[in-house]
């Protein structure tokens, strides 16, 4: 799968994520503090990989920031981009099925190298919910201006 990563640090677990992403089989697009050179700032880099999951140039992006809040508002202004901020494997279970969450924003304060690996997990093994209810709250949110 193809996954765009932004983060606006190298703090935490960021320069972990590349190579736990890669290491699971995907290919990853940098952004911000991971590609040398980028805009760093945590608007900026996010939305760029949360736009690439909006024009299909990613299947799935990872956003991070000191809380994981800057990069989910961020991802979350980009239309078609469902982003969900997880602090364990549970939230990120749930983002998947309940919410067909698109886009995982992360904490680089507060998510430590064996959770990120819990999160991980439960994020690729998601898949969405077949619940019809489900299924017309994911498509009630595109209606929503």
């Amino acid at each position: 799968m193809r996954i765009s990563l932004a983060a606006d640090s190298l703090d935490g677990v960021a320069p972990l994520l590349v190579a736990e992403v890669e290491r699971r089989g995907h290919s990853v697009t940098l952004y911000g503090a991971l590609a040398s050179g980028d805009r760093p700032d945590w608007a900026w880099s996010c939305s760029v990989a949360a736009q690439d999951v909006a024009r299909g140039r990613a299947e799935q992006a990872i956003v991070c920031c000191w809380t994981g809040t800057g990069a989910s508002i961020a991802a979350n202004k980009v239309a078609g981009v469902r982003a969900a901020l997880c602090i364990d494997a549970a939230t990120a279970d749930g983002a998947r099925k309940w919410n067909d969450a698109n886009v995982l924003a992360l904490s680089l304060r507060l998510t430590s190298e064996q959770v990120l690996a819990e999160i991980l997990d439960a994020w690729f093994a998601g898949t969405p919910s077949a619940d019809p209810q489900d299924a017309a709250n994911i498509a009630h949110l595109e209606e929503i201006s």
